[in-house]
């Protein structure tokens, strides 16, 4: 019978978070790296990789012919992979400028990498006013299209920030990615097992496989420097001249997904709060721009000016027979005003 695997940890309240390294990095310009079965493609590349070297680690040549990309693609993937990598005792992230390829790659840190080429990064928040979604700026911005929903103006107004993705909006949409991929993750490090069963359930982590998970996750800052399995149940406090015992893939697995689950409710908690905390202040805002508008009406009214009242760039059009006076006013939700005299 198996216990049950709560998802607290050796470090209390310490929440599992996703490193934003290797998710915020963005797609390779490689084409060859969008496999069409990612999870199949990389296990066999993986046993490739490992069949043609004596310490799991590969240089470009390898990578290069392995992938058949130029030598150029297998560079940047090593000095990627270095820029990304968490551990500062990663041979690769000690090297030397241009000694990347003399210490190669650790071949699991790289189908990791070569994995989450598949995720997407969140777009910006669309916006609640249609006529604003149709002022969009044409061409593709270098950020992965971060700010191609906003045009220059939009961008102005929304103070640079309004529609974009917050910290915690990142933080989720990166959660959920690993929530939904986490068995294909775990089967590019895992290993055979020497009991009985087939498929996930014959699979087993050592302890040194294990750690290739902090290349994706951490728990608490990375400032506090704890490896990720002092931070599990599996191998916290493991004797250094023993050999942890491997375990079962699915243990986990599942004490991961209890972890990213109570991680994204943790989120959406703080999130309701923030809103919840803010509606007051958002009622008042709207209140005042509702007196502003009053009161311009009103003052307006004895210069005999006719006013046409909008929401950002959606208008109001009234026919010439209906303009009355000199002044035409173009009032908008933020409380701008427009004027033009004829």
């Amino acid at each position: 019978m198996t216990d049950t695997i709560e998802p607290s940890t050796s470090c209390g309240s310490t929440m599992i978070h996703p490193r934003r390294e290797p998710f915020e990095h963005g797609l390779l310009p490689i084409p060859k790296l969008i496999f069409s079965d990612p999870t199949q493609s990389l296990i066999s590349l993986k046993q490739k990789l490992l069949e043609s070297s004596s310490n799991h680690r590969v240089d470009s040549s390898t990578i290069s012919d392995s992938l058949q990309i130029s030598s150029d693609h297998a560079n940047l993937l090593l000095d990627t992979l270095a820029s990304v990598h968490h551990s500062d005792s990663e041979p690769l992230v000690r090297a030397e400028p241009g000694q990347n390829d003399a210490v190669g790659a650790d071949v699991h840190d790289l189908v990791l990498l070569l994995y989450i080429q598949s995720y997407k990064r969140l777009l910006p928040r669309s916006h609640k006013d249609s006529a604003s979604v149709a002022d969009v700026w044409p061409s593709t911005s270098a950020f992965d299209g971060y700010f191609s929903a906003l045009s220059p103006l939009q961008l102005m107004r929304s103070n640079s920030r309004r529609f974009m993705p917050s910290q915690a909006d990142e933080e989720a949409h990166q959660l959920s990615y690993l929530q939904k991929h986490l068995a294909n993750i775990l089967s590019l490090l895992a290993e055979p097992g020497e009991g009985e069963g087939e498929g996930e359930e014959s699979q087993v982590l050592t302890m040194d496989r294990f750690e290739h998970l902090g290349f994706l996750v951490q728990f608490g800052d990375k400032a506090e420097g704890n490896c990720l399995s002092q931070s599990s149940p599996f191998f916290a406090n493991s004797d250094p001249d023993m050999p942890a015992v491997p375990v079962p893939v699915t243990q986990v697995r599942d004490w991961l997904m209890q972890n990213i689950t109570s991680a994204l409710e943790n989120i959406s908690e703080r999130t309701s709060a923030k809103e919840n905390g803010s509606a007051s202040a958002t009622d008042q805002d709207v209140a005042m721009i509702d007196a502003c508008t009053v009161s311009v009406k009103s003052s307006a009214s004895t210069r005999d000016s006719c006013f046409i009242e909008g929401i950002s760039k959606s208008s109001y059009v009234k026919q010439a027979s209906d303009i009355k006076g000199s002044t035409v006013k173009g009032l908008c939700s933020e409380g701008e005003t427009v004027e033009e005299r004829h």
